[in-house]
């Protein structure tokens, strides 16, 4: 106990009540709260505007923010109006041509039909004979040809719209703000999936742009009943969030439990669907995957077609989709647009691609250290001769090339396309055939190693595969302490934790945890196209079924 004193005197940590330096007051570039955020509203002197946006967005420093001063000739009258927008979020081309070139050339179009004696905003014009105008509606209605534009009256819901890449035109004697879209800020165009290439099916991603990705799902999807509504997500970034399902299919809980994960998300930004996930999945500190996430526009239809719920962040092409069980990371794009026979052959495969990827390492090292007796004499032989002049025990051999070949693969990621290769090749045939020579490892040991990353290059979802490279060093410690008893009692743990591992409410091993009934197309196995008449029964869709019971009618008429 002496000891434990004397080393918490040593090194307790104990918070000063006064410090030397001093805070500077920043209040204002932190984000107010919801309920103490005072609304402002647009004021009618536009001269008071133009101040409370130069406070706002720090024009004394800021480079890119632009307001931009003009004179409106209404008539006899002249008008003073200002346009604010960021440079480089917008096209100046749009601009110049639906709304400096409108409000500057079209003024005394229809404007004596703009007529409005009640409203606020208005001009006189000098002529007693003429009517009042009401100029808000004059400029809402007649001068500004754009097919997007709104009226607002806060001065926050404009900011919010500048930053997005609109423009904003306020005009003296107006207390409203008419913002216009003219996005036009550099982005990727729409090109060919990188991490989930196929070779029969669409050739197309999604990119960063939120509303290019919901297009695209618009494009597959031609149903009004396609729903796509839009949240907010941090109080600084204010990053655009689109919830998208069709209405007459998707579960109205489950839509709902989507909704209020994410409306209830009190982070101060938000920068990729990778964060999202982390943020809203039922239990976070596993490892496993429980959303999905793909940058195929074809894959997230299909799934919104089955009733699940997909979710678009804007700023990064990998859409998420909920609720996920374990089957769909074990599926390909692919495997709808092949015969059912070689998709089934392809899942098999993959199965036996997810076991050897889990637990041949570990495998290896229990059967060389305590069931020699299950490797027949020959290779029993081969092994004992290979492993003759390495001084190392066969765990330390194998986290050495196990965690080499981690190295090898990051660094072949890292790097350029061009040294990836380049990369392979140093840590494939160079370092591995030199370690052999110098007998650090044996031949045997490498193969291991390598059908094991084979493996995992097989298993479609690269989320899975980043648990399974984790998992694959505690399977390989309990082969080196207990053999296949360490092995068998640790998956016992590993699959308890699974099965009560749940996704949105839908349990993580459906349709087998619960059993449910395998004659719907909810299963591992591939049915026949002309088979998949019913939707997975453990998403509760209120359309359970795909197709008629005889789907092809053609048939009727072939004798």
């Amino acid at each position: 106990m002496n000891i434990k004193n004397l080393f918490n005197q040593l090194f307790e940590y104990k918070e000063e009540e006064e410090y030397e330096f001093i805070l500077p007051n920043s209040s204002n570039n932190l984000p107010e709260s919801k309920n103490n955020q005072a609304k402002q509203k647009i004021f009618p002197t536009l001269s008071v505007n133009i101040e409370y946006l130069k406070t706002k967005y720090n024009l004394l420093i800021n480079s890119d923010v632009k307001i931009r001063k003009f004179v409106l000739p209404i008539q006899d009258k002249k008008v003073v109006a200002a346009l604010l927008y960021i440079d480089g979020m917008v096209d100046e081309k749009t601009i110049t041509n639906s709304v400096l070139q409108p409000l500057l050339l079209k003024n005394s179009i229809t404007m004596q039909e703009q007529q409005n004696t009640n409203k606020p905003g208005r001009i006189s014009i000098r002529n007693p004979k003429q009517p009042k105008i009401n100029l808000e509606n004059f400029i809402y209605n007649g001068l500004i040809p754009h097919n997007s534009i709104s009226k607002e009256t806060e001065f926050e819901e404009v900011i919010v719209k500048v930053n997005a890449g609109f423009c904003a035109l306020f005009v003296d004697t107006i207390a409203t703000a008419f913002c216009v879209e003219t996005k036009g800020f550099e982005g990727r165009q729409v090109s060919e999936p990188i991490t989930e290439s196929i070779i029969r099916g669409p050739q197309e991603a999604f990119v960063e742009n939120i509303r290019t990705n919901t297009s695209l799902l618009r494009k597959i999807i031609n149903n009004e009943n396609l729903v796509i509504e839009e949240i907010e997500v941090g109080k600084i970034s204010k990053t655009k969030v689109a919830i998208c399902y069709i209405q007459n299919i998707a579960n109205d809980d489950l839509v709902g439990e989507v909704k209020y994960r994410i409306n209830h998300l009190n982070i101060d930004y938000l920068l990729s669907s990778g964060q999202l996930e982390q943020l809203i999945k039922d239990n976070p500190s596993n490892t496993f995957p429980q959303n999905i996430a793909t940058e195929r526009p074809d894959r997230v239809s299909s799934y919104l077609l089955n009733g699940r719920v997909a979710i678009v962040v804007n700023g990064t092409p990998f859409v998420l989709v909920v609720p996920a069980v374990f089957i769909d990371f074990l599926s390909s794009a692919e495997d709808k647009n092949l015969n059912y026979h070689f998709t089934n052959f392809l899942k098999f495969i993959r199965a036996v691609a997810l076991f050897f990827a889990i637990f041949l390492p570990g495998l290896y090292v229990a059967i060389t250290n305590y069931h020699q007796e299950l490797i027949p004499s020959e290779l029993l032989f081969a092994i004992a001769n290979a492993r003759e002049a390495i001084p190392f025990p066969v765990i330390f051999e194998i986290l050495i090339m196990e965690i080499s070949f981690e190295l090898i693969r990051e660094a072949g990621l890292r790097v350029s396309s061009s040294f990836s290769t380049t990369i392979g090749i140093i840590g494939a045939l160079i370092l591995g055939d030199a370690a052999v020579s110098a007998s650090i490892v044996s031949p045997i040991l490498i193969i291991v190693v390598a059908f094991t990353g084979i493996c995992g290059f097989a298993i479609p979802d690269f989320s899975l595969t980043s648990s399974i490279r984790i998992y694959r060093f505690f399977y390989i410690a309990l082969g080196f302490f207990a053999g296949f008893l360490g092995i068998a009692l640790g998956f016992f743990i590993h699959f308890i934790l699974l099965t009560n591992l749940s996704s949105f409410g839908v349990s993580y091993f459906a349709p087998y945890i619960p059993f449910e009934n395998l004659n719907e197309n909810n299963g591992y196995i591939m049915k026949p196209v002309w088979k998949r008449e019913r939707r997975s029964h453990f998403l509760n869709t209120k359309r359970p079924e795909t197709a008629e019971k005889i789907s092809m009618e053609w048939r009727k008429d072939v004798k």
